[in-house]
């Protein structure tokens, strides 16, 4: 047992004094390397990281690369749109829904009487329907059924929801139940929500004649955001006079009272986003003269965060992959921004509209969203980029990867 001992220990002496001569030469070259030999300009090798530990000249470089690489950890968003897209006499009005992605890969875009479709797998794009150019009337809200990428519900001016098959360019049926414009749509299955102008939200159900099953009243002025939880459980809404609301999915002919009123915006409450992770987890973002992105527990009716953004907000989205959010703006920085969340520390700034951004909308892959603005223009930023691996995780359709280039065309 003695020997046995006696040799081990000899041998772990002799490896300890082996590393240790490694450990001196090592030391030695990265000495002369800091020391620097002028004209090479590439010094660093970052796989050698453990090794710099042990220089006493490397020290505080390597101290200060390391805090920039903890700093810099946050993945790459870049920061030109993918695509621009031209859309002439888009209306500039903050309380309307004009455009809306399907998951078939169509861009559906309102422009005044006219509906266009863009698909963004070819490029193509072709003309839906048009209201007339001697029509006064214009569109207001566009909004597609989630699983039936064909079908498109669009409001208009006239009081009434259109049913369009995009396939066959048909439209399918005429709903008319609202007393005023309906600038907002939101799908729950065969469940088809509108909200008006007078503030008056419609249940529609779209497969029998007497389609309008439903009415909510709370809101006192316009309703510019709808949106149905992704578990179809809740809805949420937003109007002009600055309340949120959640109401419960009971499509009773008359229901006057929500789960929940939210009174803390002071301006109107257009954007409306539900997490997609977590079904209770909703965000609510004010108009021009409020700002704040506040961040909603659903379940009990709190709020859990509220971030001032210092501009309008006229839409969130949250991300299918990563733990953030984006908005778009306004008055005064018409710009979209990425927030990480839950600490919502914005990530970055997506700048290139001229004014304001009216709306946005996401990809069915999630990687892509569009932002439309007073400006007239469309862009496209890939800023939910993701690799291979996590996609496969997510089990999400992917569309095909198209060229960085940009477009400039008219939806005509």
């Amino acid at each position: 047992m003695e020997i046995g001992y006696h040799l081990l220990h000899s041998k772990n002496s002799q490896d300890e004094d082996r590393e240790n001569q490694v450990d001196q030469v090592k030391r030695k070259l990265i000495n002369e390397t800091c020391n620097g030999i002028s004209d090479r300009t590439k010094v660093l090798n970052l796989h050698n990281k453990a090794d710099w530990e042990n220089s006493d000249k490397s020290a505080p470089y390597l101290n200060s690369l390391v805090n920039s690489v903890k700093k810099n950890t946050k993945r790459y968003i870049s920061p030109t749109p993918d695509r621009i897209l031209d859309a002439p006499d888009f209306r500039n009005d903050f309380y309307l829904n004009l455009i809306d992605w399907s998951s078939q890969n169509n861009l559906a875009v309102a422009l005044e009487q006219d509906l266009f479709l863009w698909n963004a797998g070819s490029g193509e794009i072709s003309q839906l329907f048009s209201m007339g150019e001697q029509n006064s009337d214009y569109i207001c809200s566009t909004s597609w059924q989630p699983s039936k990428g064909n079908i498109l519900a669009v409001g208009n001016s006239k009081n009434t929801v259109e049913l369009w098959d995009a396939n066959t360019q048909t439209c399918l049926r005429q709903m008319k139940s609202q007393k005023s414009r309906i600038g907002s749509l939101s799908w729950n299955n065969f469940i088809l929500t509108s909200g008006s102008r007078s503030g008056e939200i419609h249940h529609h159900d779209v497969r029998v004649a007497q389609h309008h099953v439903g009415t909510l009243k709370m809101h006192g002025q316009e309703v510019c955001g709808l949106k149905w939880s992704n578990n179809g459980r809740h809805l949420a809404s937003g109007g002009n006079d600055n309340l949120a609301l959640v109401w419960d999915a009971n499509y009773s002919v008359e229901t006057s009272q929500p789960l929940h009123i939210f009174r803390e915006h002071t301006a109107a409450v257009k954007a409306l986003a539900w997490c997609p992770w977590q079904n209770n987890l909703l965000a609510t973002g004010g108009g021009s003269s409020d700002g704040h992105i506040k961040l909603w527990n659903v379940s009990s009716g709190s709020l859990i965060q509220s971030i001032d953004s210092m501009s309008q907000i006229s839409c969130l989205l949250w991300s299918k992959y990563y733990k953030e959010l984006i908005s778009s703006h306004g008055y005064s920085t018409n710009q979209l921004t990425i927030w990480r969340y839950p600490d919502m520390t914005p990530m970055s700034d997506l700048i290139g509209h001229h004014s304001r951004v009216l709306m946005m909308a996401m990809s069915p892959d999630g990687e892509m969203v569009v932002s439309v603005g007073a400006d007239e223009t469309l862009r496209l930023w890939r800023c939910f980029a993701v690799d291979e691996k996590l996609k496969k995780s997510k089990d999400s359709s992917i569309v095909k990867n198209q060229s960085s280039t940009t477009l400039s065309r008219c939806i005509r």
